[in-house]
């Protein structure tokens, strides 16, 4: 009797240690950052889990402005980030830092009109004009120019935006200030704006809820929240004159006149092409240059060379487009610039 609790006690204690074993042998890579990609990434990083079960991610999906921030201060293993980073950002950290493309994206103009049924065209200047309170009512003049026939109501536009710090506000700012010089000179571009006015939203899912929640409303959001909550997006008029609504054809022709650095940072807003979509953007990946733990700069390695391959598969049906091969290709360059993963 003696032996058998001796060789229970035995065999509990080699599943415990088999247990602790398994634990530390789990590699926890945290990320935090842009909301704009977070539905395709958390599907990324469920399904890397079959290739390197080994490894999980844990990633916050709090705007782009947080995940640079963390990043900075090396609280996470990468950020996220649809806004590249600018030369004083990048000036300010403790050492180099990668942008790595992983997909192309669409912010879309939405909005709540109540018994609309066509699509809404509205030109970049009018956007801007809405977002600066210069056009308050649907029934503008300046709106009903552009859309003949369209029964628009006498009723206030509720103007919804992000109260983070967020790539897709960079994205939708930028582009405005590319097509209107009022915005450039009395807002401007960044992660975070001073608003003339409105409503704001906590990340792509805040400003979703807020536009769906509220009638005569108009927001901007990335494009697949716009598709899962059923909201219209507009149709805008693109910088050769066209009229073009936000899917992947559309995106992946803004990023065919992009003409890329070496380093990626670029802008494909309000691109060129009769078929490009005006507010397109890649959205990246951040990365130290320097490992400093081998083995998580070895996962980081593994993972971004499985996006840049099998996981671009999974783009198109969450409405993102992959990467032009060209830009594959350098980006298979720079990953072996990454330093301290002992391979």
């Amino acid at each position: 009797m003696v032996f058998k609790r001796t060789l229970g006690q035995v065999l509990i204690a080699i599943l415990i240690l088999a247990s602790a074993q398994s634990a530390s042998a789990q590699l926890l890579i945290n990320g935090a950052g842009a909301t704009f990609p977070y539905p395709l990434y958390s599907k990324w990083f469920d399904s890397y889990a079959a290739v390197d079960p080994k490894v999980h991610f844990n990633y916050q999906s709090i705007g782009s402005g947080g995940g640079i921030k963390q990043l900075e201060n090396r609280t996470v293993d990468f950020g996220a980030s649809d806004a590249p980073m600018s030369d004083a950002q990048l000036k300010t950290v403790p050492d180099k830092i990668l942008h790595f493309p992983t997909v192309l994206g669409a912010v879309v103009v939405t909005y709540n009109l109540p018994g609309l049924t066509q699509p809404l065209k509205l030109t970049g200047e009018v956007v801007a004009n809405i977002y600066l309170g210069k056009i308050s009512k649907w029934n503008d003049a300046a709106i009903t120019a552009i859309n003949p026939g369209v029964a628009l109501p006498d009723s206030n536009i509720v103007v919804c935006h992000r109260s983070d710090g967020s790539g897709t506000t960079y994205i939708f700012t930028d582009y405005l200030s590319k097509v209107s010089p009022d915005w450039s000179k009395e807002v401007g571009k960044s992660t975070a704006v001073r608003w003339p006015s409105g409503l704001g939203g906590k990340g792509n899912e805040g400003v979703t809820a807020l536009v769906r929640q509220t009638p005569d409303s108009i927001g901007y959001v990335e494009l697949i929240y716009a598709a899962n909550n059923k909201l219209p997006t507009a149709t805008l008029r693109n910088a050769d004159g066209q009229w073009v609504q936000a899917d992947l054809k559309t995106v992946t022709a803004a990023a065919a006149s992009a003409n890329m650095p070496p380093d990626f940072r670029v802008s494909i807003t309000n691109a060129s092409g009769a078929d490009s979509y005006p507010i397109a953007s890649f959205t990246y990946l951040l990365v130290y240059q320097h490992q400093k733990d081998p083995a998580k700069g070895k996962a980081i390695v593994d993972f971004i060379n499985w996006m840049l391959h099998q996981g671009q598969k999974d783009a198109p049906a969450l409405s993102y487009a992959p990467l032009p091969a060209g830009v594959v290709s350098a980006e298979e360059s720079q990953l072996k610039g990454i330093v301290g993963t002992n391979s």
